[in-house]
């Protein structure tokens, strides 16, 4: 059933992160996003399970899954109508917390490829959870026969992030997963005043991550305060502001990464 599921879905790319804060949840929808302006169909399945942000930064917090002859109905974006399953829609409220053991988790997740209807797709954009843990390894096991394209991993060239960018490399490579490259998310500060822009971490550090582990640095996305606003809202960027250097910076990782899956 999986693979009925999942073959229509021309592209499988997960983002990943080795830990929280780096912005990974907000890569993957404006992923989505730049992607869905250029008319590809494109879904994204929220696999943070205990602490989905999804439905908020795409703004369909207030549908909710309903389950038909076909499958679970997925959540309509008003974003370019992206596609999404997460488990936020089945909360009563946002401040419902999500306390699963991991089988609970598992069966969740395996049910968000199964039982969803999601269709013909260019691009299924599976957004995980920090760190390695039960919903990776079920992620990756579920979309093990339908050769999923790979992983993008988010960092930011703080040194704290990249120390644990190496384990996340180290988990990809030893579950098989192809690594697409690395995202260094919040690189640089753009004065909303004077757009001058200024280094928020050394970048040394990242480039020798690189180098040694042979990745390629996809992306080098800059803190647009006016982008960040609009996430916060629940709006899209991408059409709101369509000349910031964010989100030429993402449109680049759109070519980038278009570059690496069709080689």
């Amino acid at each position: 059933m999986i693979d009925i599921r999942m073959n229509p879905i021309k592209h499988k790319i997960l983002v990943m992160s080795g830990k929280g804060g780096v912005g990974k949840s907000t890569v993957a929808c404006m992923l989505a996003q730049v992607l869905a302006s250029q008319s590809c169909k494109v879904g994204v399945v929220d696999l943070d399970i205990c602490g989905p942000s999804i439905p908020k930064l795409l703004s369909v917090e207030e549908q909710v899954v309903v389950n038909t002859e076909y499958g679970w109905k997925t959540l309509l974006s008003p974003h370019n109508g992206i596609k999404v399953m997460s488990v936020g829609a089945m909360l009563k409220s946002d401040r419902d917390s999500v306390v699963f053991r991991g089988p609970r988790k598992t069966v969740l997740i395996k049910r968000f490829f199964k039982d969803t209807f999601w269709g013909k797709l260019d691009y299924l954009i599976c957004d995980t959870p920090p760190g390695t843990s039960d919903e990776h390894l079920t992620a990756i096991k579920v979309l093990k026969n339908v050769k999923p394209d790979g992983a993008i991993i988010v960092t930011t060239s703080q040194g704290v992030s990249i120390a644990t960018v190496r384990r996340e490399v180290n988990f990809c490579r030893k579950m098989g997963v192809k690594i697409l490259g690395l995202v260094v998310n919040m690189s640089t500060f753009m004065c909303p005043c004077c757009d001058e822009v200024t280094n928020l971490f050394p970048e040394d550090e990242i480039e020798k991550l690189a180098e040694e582990q042979k990745i390629p640095i996809l992306a080098r996305i800059p803190v647009d305060t006016r982008v960040t606003s609009c996430c916060e809202v629940g709006r899209n960027p991408v059409i709101e502001h369509p000349d910031s250097q964010a989100i030429k910076c993402m449109e680049q990782l759109v070519k980038s990464l278009s570059n690496v899956i069709d080689r």
